[in-house]
């Protein structure tokens, strides 16, 4: 029999154990011709505003899910080539030799490989369309997309999973060299020994955890991070690597320890679960630990581009809350402007104009301007009643009273605003005709001119608005020089590109004038957000399958390995209902851990450092508790396969 006609056996015979790698080498396939099919559809580059920007952030996720898939299919071919020990063992003893050995499995590889690639081309060009439709509904856009099977998607496709089996192929030679023949027929009997646990160091992870969590809840105004952000993150850090490796390494023990040594240990099937879970321990720590760690990460990365996605639709507006506004030009300019306005497929909903006076700051900027780097070096200064006027025009409740010199600051995109107390608010001195001190009682989270605007460079420049109450305004006003703005509200300004082309063009050539349009940068921030969240809804589920095949074929192993324990309780009575629930309790002790902490890590992160920062956006408590809930659905899904299978290797008969 030739090493072909072997493989093509071993295949056939091994198909049930293949079947999670097959299954996993067809979505990797899958997943990847889906990204790379999407960057040369012709249908969804016609749609986009910024195709460059798109390519680059396909390939860029391309290139992050295949290391995913390595690494899940990797571990998968790890844990089949330990099932295999015993078989090749025997090919040895046959007078085979190893390289023989690994060219049979790399034709096995191959076999497999064949079938994934055109499994997966198949279907990933069938299910192309649905995911392009996807991305565009994400995008807001109503374009039809089509079936397609582009070459270029194709060809990068075969080539990458070629790179994937000769790295396979790689690892499972090495794994055949790595053990000596007496190792493979006694590999699956060596026994681990259980670790002794202490109460000091079980009840230290608590005290680390609680730290970490104590630490987080406090909040990012508190003084704890104001002032001590470096400590604070340190000791976070420690607190959730250290408690959570330490809860796995000690903590589990000890409750086990504990479990053993209550009074109702003999009751029911609890002495069957424990006592093996007690010998695990130490060979799970790592896995759960790190399980526990990375699906907080994948959970806050998944957390953070949703809220990232639901906030830039109305973001965009709070940035460049003018859908047009541009600095007044001379009077023939600003009719020019208008009747391209007029002459546009755009109606004008309204068009108002606000006067104010121009200045320059003589205090430090970082008093009233977060980040001031991104504010222009001048400062318009707006008497309150028209701030007033314009806040009430666009239906906000964001009116304000000052008397005196009482100034607001308008510096939106601030993560901490609010008032400052009668007996702490800063001083802020303004250069106009003479010099003029204020009181700063207001960082305000708002934009009244929002974000200079480019069409080609999106977002450039913040412009520095000071609100001064009226009385103020009168005093300077008499003796400085008036600067205004022109704002026009229109419909369907999303769409608008074209006509900010036109007026920018118009407005440009003033050097330095100011000029804003909500169209500039909406196109670019919901398209950049929803390829973000399409790419990290496929990383994270590749993500959360590695992570559970972790567990998965971890506990298949010692379902092998612990057969002949189960034959025994079968021979002494044990009926398969309890064992079932032996086996139940067993994996769920397993599973339920790192559920728990992935979640309490990810929780207290996105909640106190992301929610809480977004008040305004009640709708986002909602989304991460659907990302939780789908976290949970998917571990349970991987816990109830656990479980069966166990079940069925245990009760195989030898």
């Amino acid at each position: 029999m030739s090493l072909l006609d072997l493989s093509w056996r071993n295949v056939q015979r091994n198909f049930r154990l293949y079947s999670i790698y097959l299954f996993s080498m067809i979505t990797g396939v899958i997943i990847h011709f889906t990204f790379s099919s999407l960057m040369y559809n012709k249908d969804i580059l016609n749609a986009l505003e910024n195709k460059e920007n798109f390519q680059l952030g396909v390939i860029i996720a391309s290139v992050v899910v295949f290391l995913f898939i390595i690494f899940f299919i990797l571990y998968a071919n790890s844990f089949f080539m330990k099932q295999r020990k015993k078989e090749f063992g025997m090919y040895l003893l046959f007078g085979m030799s190893e390289r023989q050995i690994a060219t049979m499995v790399f034709i096995e590889t191959l076999f497999l490989g064949a079938i994934s690639l055109v499994s997966g081309i198949l279907i990933g060009g069938l299910l192309s369309k649905f995911f392009g439709m996807l991305l565009m509904n994400l995008m807001q856009y109503d374009n039809v997309i089509s079936f397609a099977f582009p070459i270029q998607a194709i060809g990068s496709t075969i080539l990458l999973f070629i790179l994937l089996i000769v790295i396979i192929s790689i690892q499972s030679y090495l794994n055949v060299r790595r053990v000596q023949l007496i190792e493979l027929f006694h590999a699956k009997e060596k026994m681990e020994k259980p670790i002794p646990s202490s109460r000091i160091l079980a009840l230290f992870a608590i005290f680390l955890l609680g730290m970490a969590f104590l630490l987080i809840s406090r909040g990012r105004a508190s003084v704890v991070w104001q002032d001590y952000a470096n400590v604070s993150m340190i000791a976070v850090t420690i607190g959730i690597i250290g408690g959570t490796y330490l809860f796995f390494r000690q903590f589990t023990g000890w409750l086990l320890q504990m479990v053993s040594r209550s009074k109702k240990f003999n009751e029911g099937n609890t002495v069957l679960w424990t006592s093996s879970l007690r010998f695990s321990v130490r060979s799970n720590t790592l896995n759960l630990t790190f399980i526990s760690l990375f699906s907080a990460v994948i959970i806050i990365l998944v957390g953070f581009v949703s809220i990232n996605y639901a906030v830039q639709f109305e973001a965009a507006g709070r940035n460049l809350p003018n859908d047009i506004a541009f600095e007044s030009l001379d009077e023939q300019t600003n009719e020019d402007i208008e009747k391209i306005i007029i002459n546009s497929d755009h109606r004008i909903i309204y068009h108002e104009i606000i006067e104010g006076l121009s200045g320059k700051p003589a205090t430090d900027m970082g008093i009233a301007f977060e980040n001031p780097e991104y504010y222009t070096e001048d400062i318009f200064l707006l008497p309150e009643k028209q701030y007033n006027y314009i806040v009430t025009l666009r239906g906000h409740d964001q009116q304000i009273d000052l008397q005196g010199k009482e100034v607001v600051a308008l510096s939106q995109g601030m993560d901490l605003p609010g008032r400052f107390t009668a007996d702490k608010q800063p001083e802020f001195t303004v250069t106009t005709s003479e010099e003029t001190t204020f009181q700063l009682v207001e960082r305000k989270d708002y934009a009244l001119l929002g974000w200079a605007s480019d069409p080609a460079k999106s977002m450039t420049i913040k412009s520095a608005v000071l609100i001064i109450s009226d009385e103020a305004y009168q005093d300077l006003n008499n003796a400085t020089s008036t600067k205004s703005f022109e704002i026009y509200h229109i419909e369907d300004a999303k769409n608008a590109e074209a006509l900010s082309e036109q007026v920018h063009a118009v407005v440009s050539k003033t050097p330095g004038a100011y000029y804003s349009s909500f169209a500039d940068v909406y196109s670019v921030q919901i398209e950049s957000s929803s390829l973000l969240l399409f790419a990290a809804a496929f990383l994270a589920v590749i993500a959360l399958f590695a992570l559970g095949s972790v567990i998965y074929f971890k506990q298949l192993r010692e379902a092998t390995e612990g057969q002949r324990q189960y034959a025994i309780l079968r021979k002494i009575g044990v009926d398969q209902r309890e064992m079932k629930s032996v086996i139940r309790k067993q994996l769920l002790f397993i599973f339920l851990p790192p559920l728990i902490l992935g979640v309490l890590h990810s929780w207290f992160i996105l909640k106190y450092y992301m929610l809480d920062t977004l008040q305004d956006y009640p709708q986002l408590t909602n989304i991460i508790w659907g990302i939780l809930i789908a976290y949970f659905l998917i571990y349970f899904l991987f816990y109830l396969s656990s479980t069966s299978v166990y079940y069925k290797i245990v009760n195989q008969k030898n």
